[in-house]
């Protein structure tokens, strides 16, 4: 058994219902003991580390990505493109991956992702072109103390049948319906404090048929797993789902069996009052993208009514290609600059969003979409998953007032350290274990290879 006594914290979020100063946190084999005053807490473990002038935050869980799309940041025919048209550019040069450029893309995203704070990553991965699969994705975050959310993410509905993706990328039902059952067998576990679990996640309604969103649904009830999907992200699907299916995105979601606490929407950005009102009293959970949807011009997610209404909601960075980045803390700032722009004159109403409450949406929010109960919060009984970050350099110069609100609107920051079940992640602003310099090289000439 071993311990582990975080004490002398400036500021500490326990996201559990208080901010403490001068703060300790104890923990043993990875789990917290206890959170309180460096006084009142033990002072001998078998790792003591003094964090004073560190603010301390939970560790952030980043509830959607596409990790291989680091290979493909900034590609000029997208750069100003829409979402319909952002796609058909990188369709075919996505079609190009093989086991190799999805396996370094996920080791190097998840890379990029802790530095910024997170300690629980999912991601939507939904083409598998040229033999590679999700155990690619699984060996590639091998080497991370991260907690990976990995998906089984298909596409079935090619341009042929009137899908968007080309035929090229697109598979049979039966081969996705097969490969989602030996994924979950192979790679999900589903005990508290799982480093590993998987979700069976179709891409969005424009790629994948009303039978595999079914089957999918049926399958990941049967085998006990979470189920998630693009949706609602533009106006053109809308219209998309309208002309197709005569039902609005949300409805059809509905119509499938793809409502309920085990399922949670990418985007849901054109979604109605009384759509709201069902998912919240479903359990039904929202992944909100906010840079990406600005990326895409895709508008503005209501997230005001979710949140009042009781829509569980968490951050994604979403993939990056649509971001172009994987800053989880500075997705926290893009979450509240957004929220608040919501509100402006003329556009809505309503409170401004504090720093607080997109905190929570990246933490105890992140936890609550993805279905787990022992993340997102610094109390007693839950994971030692947390992030530091030292006040000492000049982006968090005079705010001392408020550490833990600076942490959330300075501008954005690489954390000098992190822990996953009482392990090191990050330490002094670098990856424990991960030779970064190698990784990049190795990446960027994988990116190459799919310039065709």
């Amino acid at each position: 058994m071993t311990t582990l006594l975080i004490k002398n914290i400036r500021a500490l979020a326990t996201m559990d219902g208080a901010d403490l100063e001068n703060a300790a946190i104890y923990a043993r084999d990875g789990w917290i003991e206890q959170v309180g005053l460096t006084s009142e807490i033990p002072q001998a473990a078998d790792e003591i580390v003094d964090l004073s002038d560190h603010v301390v935050i939970p560790g952030l869980v980043n509830t959607h990505h596409h990790l291989y799309q680091t290979l493909t940041r900034v590609v000029p025919g997208a750069q100003n493109a829409g979402l319909f048209d952002w796609l058909r550019t990188l369709y075919p040069i996505w079609a190009r991956m093989g086991p190799d450029h999805v396996r370094v893309a996920t080791t190097l995203g998840l890379a990029e992702l802790a530095l910024s704070g997170c300690t629980t990553a999912f991601d939507h991965h939904y083409l598998w072109p040229n033999g590679s699969s999700i155990d690619d994705q699984v060996e590639g975050a091998s080497g991370l103390n991260i907690r990976f959310h990995v998906s089984r993410g298909s596409m079935s509905l090619g341009e042929s049948d009137g899908g968007l993706p080309p035929d090229s990328v697109v598979e049979t039902k039966e081969q996705i319906l097969e490969d989602s059952a030996r994924a979950v067998a192979s790679h999900h576990d589903p005990d508290r404090g799982s480093m590993t679990r998987v979700v069976l996640a179709p891409c969005s309604t424009f790629s994948v048929t009303s039978d595999l969103m079914r089957d999918t649904a049926a399958l990941a009830r049967e085998l006990g797993v979470a189920m998630h999907t693009h949706l609602a992200e533009t106006a053109d699907e809308e219209d998309f789902c309208l002309e197709r299916f005569g039902m609005r995105p949300v409805e059809y979601m509905e119509s499938l069996d793809w409502m309920g606490s085990d399922v949670w929407y990418a985007h849901a950005v054109h979604v109605a009052d009384d759509e709201i009102a069902r998912m919240a009293a479903s359990g039904t959970g929202v992944a909100h993208c906010p840079t990406s949807n600005m990326r895409l011009s895709s508008g503005l997610a209501p997230i005001a009514k979710y949140l009042s209404q009781g829509v569980k909601v968490g951050l994604g960075v979403d993939g990056s290609a649509s971001n172009d980045g994987s800053h989880l803390l500075n997705e926290v700032r893009q979450a509240l600059l957004l929220g608040r722009l919501a509100v402006s004159p003329g556009i809505g109403r309503g409170d401004q969003m504090t720093a607080r409450q997109a905190l929570e949406m990246a933490t105890v929010g992140g936890a609550q979409v993805l279905g787990r109960d022992d993340i997102g919060k610094l109390a007693p009984g839950f994971a030692a998953d947390l992030v530091a970050i030292d006040l000492n350099r000049i982006e968090l110069a005079g705010t001392g007032h408020d550490p833990i609100a600076a942490a959330v609107m300075c501008g954005p920051v690489r954390i000098d350290h992190s822990w996953v079940g009482g392990r090191r992640l990050v330490e002094d602003r670098q990856l424990v274990g991960v030779d970064l310099e190698a990784l990049v090289s190795e990446h960027n000439a994988l990116s190459k290879t799919l310039d065709g």
